[in-house]
């Protein structure tokens, strides 16, 4: 599968890796690229992370100016504009072949975003009630992820209530413009969920096929992963890459995460084991 973004392609025949960039000063992981800004330019920062990230085999780079960790500061949208465009434009310049993902909820960010660069639209909360937001992405004839998402984490039956809930947003961007080819769909880990919730979903992320849009997954660092293990965010790296594993095997086509390299390795294995793998040049029979 491809999918058209606006000016490039990006190819799902095999696992993506979305890299995080957090033009933030309270990211939940605790890589905010404003959390230094005293002593650095972000700007410059981003960049050097952008590149680090591609270096590291990232196929897209995911920017985001808000924290949406349980607690988190709101950000008006001049502030947030003013966070992320300059890193989108940087990243842009120094990085023409990278596809960029705007991370937001506010439909003027993504605008100034998209008009500074940016591939797609990246929505947490694809499944609310507004519409602008896509209004914006079919504007610009980008693609859109609709992520799931609810303020409370109340479900009767959640496998088929995230999937009927993403069904209807789907549904909602279609009529607003954005063909359904670009359309991603990705399940919330983390977002209006009870751990246990999360890991059901996990487990049956498979279920979210029969939308017959890309999955997105984003677990990496999340606090189920320190809840299960104990661990604090700076030491789950492991746990990413078994829900990273996990994920990919039960049908995740992109995969969110701050650890570039590790979570690529991890998919490229995964990928070997779930899709088939033969080595180039390799004669019928080889040991």
């Amino acid at each position: 599968m491809i999918l058209h973004l606006r000016h490039r392609e990006l190819d799902l025949s095999r696992p993506v890796i979305m890299g995080i960039v957090n033009a933030t000063p309270d990211s939940f992981s605790g890589d905010g690229l404003l959390a230094g800004a005293a002593e650095s330019d972000p700007v410059v920062a981003a960049v050097a992370q952008g590149r680090r990230m591609v270096a590291d085999g990232a196929d897209l780079l995911d920017v985001g100016g808000e924290s949406t960790r349980p607690g988190h500061a709101t950000v008006d949208p001049a502030e947030e504009r003013q966070r992320v465009v300059p890193v989108v434009a940087a990243l842009r310049a120094a990085l023409p072949d990278t596809p960029i993902s705007i991370d937001t909820t506010k439909p003027e960010v993504a605008d100034a975003a998209l008009a500074a660069g940016a591939d797609l639209v990246n929505d947490v909360w694809g499944v609310g009630a507004g519409d602008a937001l896509v209004r914006v992405a079919a504007a610009h004839d980008a693609p859109l992820v609709v992520m799931h998402n609810r303020a409370e984490p109340r479900y009767d039956d959640l496998v088929p209530e995230v999937v009927e809930d993403l069904r209807v947003a789907l549904d909602r961007a279609v009529r607003l413009g954005i063909p359904s080819e670009r359309l991603i769909v990705d399940p919330g880990f983390g977002f209006g969920k009870t751990p246990e919730q999360n890991l059901t979903l996990l487990r049956e992320l498979g279920a979210l096929r029969v939308l017959g849009r890309p999955i997105l997954l984003g677990t990496s660092r999340k606090s189920t992963l320190g809840l299960v293990l104990d661990l604090p965010v700076e030491e789950r790296l492991e746990a990413t890459l078994a829900t990273t594993a996990l994920g990919i095997a039960n049908g995740a086509d992109v995969v969110r995460v701050h650890d570039v390299q590790a979570n690529v390795r991890a998919a490229r294995m995964t990928d070997a084991v779930v899709r088939g793998w033969r080595r180039a040049g390799a004669q019928e029979g080889a040991q």
